[in-house]
């Protein structure tokens, strides 16, 4: 379908009244990502936790708290951005199905929940470098802001695509929620033993982790490492559209009734209401002419 700067404004409209009428999204943006943070900073010990990052090939041994609190920092991105993703689009699905059916553009529309995705995970990764930088200084925060962004972006894609499959909204929230946890949990070195192990560089936020990391404890860049986040986001990306576009794809190309007939002044023709042979008004019986009797016989 054609695509319209008008179609495109007024659905990124939407989608943003959407998400402002979240108020518990609002909530945990401004509660859960320092209250997150600074129990992990706080409540781990400072003792320092040997060791190799990835992304630089240099062994660190960077105080525990400051580690953990960049986990946590990522957690919290990750499940604000797919919370709100989430909520948005299993709210908005039918309204979102409907407009499709009326011949709204698709291509406004998806670009549109982009949009909102960006600003969103835009906005909480830098409220959450600005926590972060309250406790101590990573040694590159703008790097730091950049891995929190992919990992926003990357799960704000999976929140559009569960919002999109699944059926239930308990089911989307727990899918986030176990996804987030299981994903960072197995790459801390403070709580995981298996932090350095191979399968982890196939779970989803490992190139924002180790780019936040070297961003915390490193003075190198690692543009391969958001590149990886970034090829994360867009197979969610591919996921989200595919799930968007089957919740809104139309019914009528497939066991829709014919269109009514029309007669011959062009005007539409109702068809005639079919009645069953046991329910059709039997006819009445023809009479019978009585036979007339001649003279002859009444004689």
């Amino acid at each position: 379908m054609s695509f319209r700067t008008a179609h495109f404004t007024v659905a990124t409209r939407f989608a943003l009244i959407e998400h402002g009428r979240n108020r518990f999204a609002m909530v945990l943006v401004a509660l859960f990502v320092p209250v997150w943070t600074t129990l992990a900073y706080l409540a781990m010990p400072d003792d320092p936790a040997r060791m190799r990052l990835r992304a630089t090939g240099e062994t660190l041994a960077p105080h525990g708290n400051e580690l953990t609190e960049i986990s946590g920092a990522l957690n919290a991105v990750t499940l604000i951005t797919g919370f709100m993703m989430f909520a948005a689009t299993f709210s908005g699905s039918g309204f979102d199905r409907r407009l499709a059916l009326a011949g709204y553009p698709r291509v406004p529309l998806v670009l549109a929940k982009v949009t909102a995705l960006a600003l969103v995970s835009a906005v909480v990764a830098g409220y959450a470098t600005a926590v972060t930088c309250l406790a101590w200084t990573p040694r590159q925060p703008l790097l730091l802001a950049a891995a929190l962004f992919c990992a926003g972006l990357t799960y704000g894609a999976l929140g559009v695509g569960f919002g999109s499959l699944l059926r239930r909204e308990v089911e989307g929230m727990f899918a986030i929620v176990m996804t987030s946890i299981i994903d960072l949990a197995l790459q801390n070195p403070v709580t995981s033993s298996g932090a350095d192990a191979p399968v982890v560089r196939y779970l989803p936020s490992y190139g924002a982790m180790q780019a936040s990391t070297a961003a915390g404890f490193s003075s190198s860049p690692v543009p391969g490492h958001l590149a990886v986040q970034l090829a994360w986001f867009a197979a969610a990306a591919l996921v989200a559209v595919a799930g968007f576009r089957r919740s809104t794809r139309s019914s009528l190309s497939s066991g829709a009734p014919a269109p009514p007939p029309r007669q011959e002044g062009g005007t539409v023709g109702l068809p005639a209401p079919r009645r069953s042979a046991a329910s059709s008004p039997t006819p009445p019986p023809t009479p019978t002419t009585p036979p007339t009797v001649s003279d002859t016989e009444a004689d």
